[in-house]
């Protein structure tokens, strides 16, 4: 970024990579529908194998159990239904259990009417409390159908990560089959979904430096799958329809080859944000960085400044040039309370801000950070002085 403008605001889009522009612009040049069986149509679909490979890669996974989407909330749309087919035979799950503190797109249960999902509560830590998990699994009633587990593998807002392989394990040893978004962990934390914890994994393009209108949801394997979202012409082996978005896959591809690439230099990124949350108790020693205390993923920080709102924060930051967030993009552009932050037990008026870095972000980014909150919290000061 220039020196007049910080871009920290990684979680909820990272910056085009420059592998995935150049591989968008061949894409666009080819006019061949990857259907087609001519040449033309032939070169497309290899563009497409390629990219479905490339994602599959990211994830331990292989490209035949990879579905493009149009992006993580299709996906999820896509994953979160009752009705199942295993082979030709069909399935049905009865309940979905979901945590409190998951992106809406989870959280909201997709395809499941409201009495048929459960929400698993979080710790004070932001970690799903595991015990509850057990407590509901135990009284799911198997004669009425089977139990979807679908939760996130780090939360978008705090960058927590979850214990993904125990809540794998012990779902599976209820019967349960396994879904998670890995959105924000993909590219920031090693993920393999052929270690068996998880049934299905959950993508999303433009968090890894991809663009923006792609995802995918990739499987552990083909032989059950969700009755689909969007019929028509059989694209995606019949389980979404459409003719795919050639570019923004192309894309997807050449950013996930990309970031598994930079997955050994995350170590960088956590050192900058630990320069970053030292700047921010310096200034503000009464800040709270929430799931500070367990793990997280390198790049993101949330953090609350008592008695300010965090719209306000938001506003005095992009004014002086920082871009960052108060939580999920997710939300039409609405700002207010953190129902992350509600669900760890804070309060459902708890609001706070969003850093989040990524491999681009530079010294001077997080000097102009520290510059406009040096000018925040003076301000504060002077207020909480004259009051």
């Amino acid at each position: 970024m220039s020196a007049t403008r910080a871009y920290l605001d990684f979680n909820a889009s990272a910056p085009l990579v420059e592998k995935a522009r150049e591989a968008m612009l061949d894409a666009l040049s080819m006019p061949g529908n990857p259907s087609s069986v001519h040449t033309e149509g032939r070169e497309a679909r290899r563009v497409l194998e390629q990219a479905r490979k490339h994602v599959s890669r990211l994830v331990g996974g292989r490209g035949e159990d990879v579905v493009f989407t149009s992006g993580a909330t299709e996906a999820a749309a896509m994953l979160l239904t009752p009705h199942w087919t295993m082979g030709r035979a069909p399935l049905r799950f009865s309940k979905l259990y979901v945590s409190a503190a998951d992106h809406p797109c989870v959280l909201k249960g997709g395809r499941f009417s409201h009495n048929q999902i459960n929400i698993i509560p979080v710790q004070s830590n932001g970690l799903i409390d595991l015990d509850a998990l057990k407590a509901l699994l135990a009284e799911h009633d198997q004669n009425a159908g089977l139990p979807l587990v679908a939760v996130h593998a780090v939360n978008n807002e705090t960058g927590v990560i979850q214990p993904i392989d125990e809540i794998g394990c012990l779902a599976k040893a209820h019967g349960a089959t396994t879904i998670f978004d890995t959105v924000q962990a993909a590219g920031r934390i090693p993920l393999d979904i052929s270690a068996g914890y998880a049934d299905y994994f959950i993508l999303s393009s433009h968090k890894i430096g991809g663009p923006k209108g792609a995802g995918a949801v990739v499987g552990n394997a083909n032989l059950m799958m969700p009755r689909a979202l969007i019929d028509g012409g059989g694209q995606e082996k019949g389980h979404r329809a459409g003719t795919e978005n050639l570019a923004a896959l192309a894309g997807f591809g050449a950013a996930a080859t990309e970031a598994l690439e930079n997955l050994d230099r995350v170590d960088l990124i956590a050192r900058m944000r630990g320069r970053f949350e030292s700047a921010v108790l310096q200034h503000v020693p009464d800040a709270v960085i929430h799931g500070r205390e367990v793990h997280r993923v390198a790049n993101t920080s949330f953090f609350s400044i008592p008695g300010m709102k965090a719209e306000t924060a938001q506003i005095a930051f992009d004014l002086g040039g920082v871009a960052l967030s108060a939580g999920s993009a997710c939300s039409s552009g609405r700002v207010g309370p953190s129902h992350v932050l509600e669900a760890m037990g804070l309060g459902d008026e708890a609001s706070a801000l969003r850093v989040s870095i990524g491999h681009t972000t530079s010294e001077e980014d997080l000097a102009l950070f520290e510059s406009v909150l040096s000018k925040l919290a003076t301000r504060r000061k002077s207020s909480a002085q004259a009051a």
